[in-house]
């Protein structure tokens, strides 16, 4: 599914904030196509979502590991700036093979990001705040479930869009 770049943002800002505590919890993760210039890189990788442990203990990257199950991913390595200049570098089979040998080195024993509460689009919201890059991922709440997430990057003038769920087994803030 793809959507425009308008239309996210504007159902976006229809929908309700959302608090720190609603973010605790481990999410699945989907890009939200929109036309941004790093759609379907995080897909590409095997990433499959975020583990948010409490405000100051938020893994923002969890990407499949051998087994297929969720392995947190330090991001601070991660070179944005080709990335923004050069997003189809990362798209090529020698990217995703590099990073494939490199993730089991690049697993975070220690959190990437907090939870803090900021105002996008006009709205106070929670948010996830990368430690070491210079990226903020805002979110509203599509339902009791499902938040509709989107990343704010220096040097990113495009919306990156992605939707964050919960199993229905798994639902509430406790879910983990």
């Amino acid at each position: 599914m793809t959507a425009t770049a308008a239309g996210v943002l504007a159902l976006y800002d229809t929908l309700a904030p959302v608090t720190p505590a609603e973010l605790v919890g481990r999410w699945r993760g989907a890009e939200l196509p929109t036309g941004s210039r790093l759609d379907g890189l995080l897909t590409l990788h095997r990433w499959v979502g975020k583990d948010v442990v409490d405000a100051e203990t938020v893994h923002p990257l969890l990407f499949a590991g051998r087994r297929g199950t969720p392995v947190p991913v330090t991001p601070w390595p991660a070179p944005l700036g080709l990335l923004l200049r050069a997003p189809g570098l990362a798209r090529t089979p020698l990217a995703r093979a590099g990073f494939a040998v490199l993730r089991p080195l690049l697993r975070a024993r220690r959190p990437g990001a907090r939870v803090r509460t900021v105002t996008a689009r006009g709205v106070a919201t929670a948010a996830i705040v990368y430690d070491a890059l210079p990226v903020v991922d805002t979110f509203r709440r599509v339902d009791g479930r499902t938040l509709l997430g989107l990343m704010d990057m220096r040097g990113l003038d495009e919306p990156f869009a992605f939707v964050l769920s919960r199993p229905p087994d798994r639902a509430g803030a406790a879910g983990r």
